[in-house]
């Protein structure tokens, strides 16, 4: 699977805009989560990977290494959700949590995001692509172009920080459990 997905970034590189197509096919669902993860929101994450595949196939020529296509393309998404950030808003999670949902576990959800999105962004962005997207500490490097030890330590500040934010007043930590879909 790998050498196919080699194959069809080489063919991109040289021009082929079918081979672009199934490479942004093969990786939609994981654009579209990482992007979520950021927004919150299915339009704006739509959006966000709209603009990350339309960047994509404009530089696509000048990816050097076809192996590192997925942390190329994710560092594009990063970069399009961030931009987009700071041009507008930000709105918290639940004014997008559907009202009546039966969901017991959407209240430990929002809590749960909430402390994400109270983290820095360095510290989102590793918390994001390595709990949620399950990427290797080495693929969270390149993407963030900082040390493999720096991804070390900016997790375990993010995880204390959250377990911190997570924690109630009296020091006790809630006995929730935890679902992410």
């Amino acid at each position: 699977m790998k050498e196919d997905i080699i194959k069809l970034v080489k063919k991109a590189i040289k021009g082929n805009t079918s081979a672009y197509g199934e490479l942004v096919a093969e990786y939609q669902v994981y654009l579209y989560k990482t992007a979520f993860l950021y927004v919150k929101n299915e339009a704006d994450a739509l959006d966000a990977v709209q603009e990350c595949v339309t960047k994509g196939l404009v530089g696509i020529e000048k990816l050097k290494e076809p192996r590192y296509f997925k942390t190329w393309l994710t560092r594009i998404l990063l970069n399009c959700i961030w931009q987009d950030k700071q041009k507008a808003k930000t709105v918290s999670l639940e004014e997008y949590v559907e009202k009546g949902t039966q969901d017991y576990l959407i209240e430990e959800k929002v809590d749960l995001y909430d402390a994400i999105d109270s983290l820095k962004g360095h510290y989102k962005t590793v918390v994001i692509l390595f709990y949620f997207q399950e990427l290797k500490i080495r693929e969270i490097a390149q993407i963030m172009d900082i040390p493999e030890g720096s991804v070390k330590a900016d997790l375990y500040r993010a995880k204390k920080m959250l377990r911190n934010y997570l924690t109630d007043e009296s020091g006790h930590k809630e006995e929730v459990k935890r679902y992410a879909k």
